[in-house]
């Protein structure tokens, strides 16, 4: 991002992907901004074991954005789906069939297992890869052993819907809902946190993302508008310094010098 011109941030258009990214999507949007994330990346080579720090297996390039990085976070979201050969299957058990799932595929492997990322209009599914797993072999799906099995089922629940109704004839035309509220409200903090990065005041950012005339009238020192795009940027750099790790599902940054950098003004 340090090589993109002072006024990248100025396009809405440019952000509307972000209004249909999902937690660890948007995870890797905060954590792939902060500045001493992309000095380890650059100096990976000789430090390789930092990613566990920023909770992934594999240091992800912070050029890329969420709609071309695989970030591997660690421990897994939950809505990563774990697949796995079917050891005594039924005569109809469901074959795991590679090239009959549809949507855009790309296999890769994240220093651990091949994860397999299905992406279709409006979602992105996670597939971990068990190594006995093959094309054409009876498969079953698993979770993980927790206090909380009920939530994680249902997370996972929820991805397999996604996948069966993918799997189903897919329309000429797919019709999308507005945008919820908090998806443009990740996508209004990720623009007015790039503009802060990029050197731009409070109020520049708030002609950018509200309009001219919508600060000509309401920007006053104690306004709505003032303290919306201030709780704003409070919000972006709050995420970027840790707070992305609550949407990747990671436990909380431990106590000592990596925590207190995640809190620095």
């Amino acid at each position: 991002m340090a090589e993109l011109s002072s006024d990248h941030w100025r396009p809405s258009a440019a952000y509307l992907y972000v209004l249909h990214l999902d937690g660890p999507a948007l995870a890797w949007e905060y954590l792939r901004r902060d500045l001493d994330y992309r000095r380890d990346w650059l100096r990976r080579q000789r430090h390789p074991e930092v990613a566990q720090r920023w909770g992934l297996r594999l240091l992800e390039d912070p050029g890329q954005d969420a709609r071309d990085a695989h970030p591997a976070w660690f421990p897994d979201h939950d809505t990563v789906v774990q697949l796995y050969p079917d050891a005594d299957p039924p005569p109809n058990a469901g074959l795991f069939e590679f090239w009959r799932i549809p949507g855009h595929k790309q296999l890769i492997h994240d220093g651990r297992r091949l994860v397999l990322i299905v992406r279709q209009p409006g979602c992105c599914l996670r597939m971990a890869l068990a190594p006995a797993l093959e094309d054409g072999m009876a498969y079953v799906y698993a979770i993980r052993a927790c206090q909380a099995p009920c939530v994680r089922y249902r997370a996972l629940a929820g991805e397999l819907n996604k996948l069966q109704e993918a799997s189903n004839t897919t329309p000429a035309g797919v019709v999308k809902p507005r945008p919820s509220p908090s998806s443009l409200l990740e996508l209004h903090t990720l623009q007015a946190l790039d503009g802060t990065l990029a050197g731009a005041s409070l109020r520049t950012v708030a002609d950018v993302l509200f309009g001219p005339d919508a600060v000509a009238e309401g920007w006053h020192a104690d306004g709505d508008l003032r303290a919306r795009v201030r709780r704003l940027v409070q919000r972006g750099k709050k995420l970027m310094r840790g707070g992305y790790r609550r949407l990747a599902q990671l436990p909380p940054l431990e106590q000592g010098r990596f925590a207190s950098d995640a809190k620095r003004p």
